[in-house]
């Protein structure tokens, strides 16, 4: 399933100001557990502090980091979300909607505005706020379903291809786990970067993959992609299931790999443990390793805004739920097996069968 564009505005008004006494539905997890023991709330409408704008959220989508932050794993996580119970209280780091009001020190947008980007969890409720600085608008002709289904996976996969990899037009990328979040925009932003894609996914997803764009799509059932006899400039691994010694094996001697997770066996430490022999592995060896934690910025929100609305890349949408659709998605998430994106509409099934 792919979006494709609105042809108009939502036609619910927007106000400059929501009122203190206002409540909105959230789905919140107040302890660390499995995604069952989710709930939907009414909680207060959020102010925005100075920076920020307050959104009424049209769309959000599910992302791996909301499966970590949920199950509280590795467990190093909770040295910084809390010890005990989850700081993130509301799933959801991806947006977008319609700005409702701002602080008086934010000037770069103003109600009415359409608007995508990335916080620190918030997004599977009816409004947010985000800081001014790490927002974007949404390009003309694209959808709500089209941006909120972007900031986390495309900003990820951007920076692995572009700022960490440095991807160069005509250079051969392999990307293996192609058909997730990630995985999907990574085939089609590497492609706008104008490389020779790789692409490596299970069986039933084989379609849908080569029609994002790639090149060669390889079934990891019935092939192993580190005994090919081709050299790739670049390897992005969203999967970690091979050795990295492995992976060496089909790199050139200037090549980049780039880990974005491994396996997810270990509580304590994984994906941990995957990064950690990456980097001894390829100490000291000519092939470059690079793992990061993705950051919004708005120049990067703006070239990904430029990619959706010019079509070179169109968000692989797996399907639209509602905020009691969020925890069964998490729990797919967390199987490893997730396909593409899951977008979250944060009103009542009634409200969305008038979208």
């Amino acid at each position: 399933m792919t979006t494709t564009p609105d042809e108009t505005k939502p036609t619910e008004a927007v106000t400059a100001e929501v009122s203190p006494h206002d409540s909105m539905a959230a789905a919140t997890a107040r302890r660390y557990g499995t995604p069952d023991m989710i709930r939907i709330e009414q909680l207060p409408v959020p102010t925005p502090k100075d920076g920020e704008v307050l959104v009424r959220v049209e769309t959000s989508s599910l992302n791996a980091l909301d499966w970590h932050f949920l199950t509280g794993t590795p467990y190093l996580l909770r040295l910084t979300n809390g010890l005990r119970r989850p700081k993130r209280v509301i799933p959801g780091a991806d947006f977008a909607g319609v700005v409702i009001s701002a602080a008086a020190d934010v000037t770069d947008f103003e109600p009415g505005d359409w608007v995508f980007g990335e916080t620190a969890g918030g997004g599977c409720s009816r409004y947010i706020t985000a800081k001014a600085e790490v927002i974007a608008a949404i390009p003309e002709g694209v959808s709500f379903e089209a941006a909120g289904a972007t900031p986390v996976a495309g900003l990820t996969a951007l920076q692995a291809l572009r700022t960490h990899a440095k991807l160069c037009d005509g250079e051969r990328v392999l990307i293996n786990g192609a058909a997730g979040g990630v995985g999907t925009f990574a085939v089609q932003i590497a492609k706008a970067l104008g490389a020779h894609v790789t692409a490596v996914c299970s069986t039933s997803k084989v379609d849908m993959v080569r029609a994002l764009g790639a090149d060669r799509v390889i079934d990891y059932s019935k092939e192993n992609f580190t005994e090919l006899d081709e050299r790739f400039d670049v390897i992005m691994d969203n999967v970690g299931n091979h050795t990295t010694a492995d992976c060496l094996k089909v790199m050139t001697t200037d090549a980049r790999y780039v880990l974005i997770s491994g396996p997810k066996e270990n509580k304590w430490l994984d994906p941990m443990r995957k990064v950690l022999g990456s980097a001894i592995v390829l100490w000291r060896k000519p092939q470059s390793f690079h793992q990061f934690v993705a950051s919004p910025n708005r120049e990067d929100l703006d070239y990904l805004g430029s990619l959706l609305a010019s079509r070179a890349v169109v968000p692989e949408v797996d399907r639209v739920v509602g905020l009691e659709g969020v925890a069964a998605g998490i729990a797919e998430i967390g199987t490893g097996h997730a396909r593409s994106k899951i977008v979250v509409v944060p009103t009542s099934p009634e409200q969305r069968a008038r979208r």
